[in-house]
């Protein structure tokens, strides 16, 4: 019998973040998925090092789902074996999820952009992956001006009472 999966991500360590995402897409649906690493990837991620910033995911035409150009820096203790800091990473998902995640991305034109990289309460490195559209730049500017907005009633309700 399969484990039930958890309502929400259970993230205990968060590694690196992508917080430009939410501004440059529209997060349609989120899915946590397992990384394929190196004993030294680990380390590094573990001291805190990595980023995600210019990030995505693709699906590979074998129905593999790999993590491009994330990067997560040499370790310092590392020996000659270290590992390579933009390698393409493979992320871990069932069958299910990669066609899924495939057949959104292949007709509806969406983007695999990664949320964050976290450890879960077992130690496990997982990422946080959306499934996304992109905003266009008057998207972009109301989604500032809603935020500023947000900001705005705030200070007012805290100001007056």
């Amino acid at each position: 019998m399969a484990r039930p999966k958890p309502e929400a991500f259970d993230k205990v360590k968060t590694v690196a973040e992508n917080r430009r995402a939410r501004y440059d897409f529209y997060i349609e649906d989120k899915v946590e998925a397992g990384i394929a690493l190196t004993g030294t990837e680990v380390k590094s991620l573990r001291f805190g090092e990595g980023s995600i910033a210019e990030s995505y995911a693709e699906v590979k035409d074998a129905g593999e789902i790999w993590l491009i150009n994330a990067n997560i820096p040499e370790f310092s203790h590392g020996n000659r074996n270290n590992h390579e800091p933009k390698r393409p990473r493979k992320l871990l998902l069932n069958a299910r999820e990669i066609n899924k995640l495939h057949g959104a991305v292949m007709r509806q034109g969406m983007t695999l952009v990664p949320l964050s990289i976290y450890f879960n309460t077992r130690g496990r490195a997982k990422v946080e992956l959306a499934l996304a559209k992109g905003k266009k730049a008057p998207d972009k500017r109301a989604t500032e001006k809603e935020r500023d907005w947000k900001r705005e009633q705030g200070r007012i309700m805290r100001d007056r009472g």
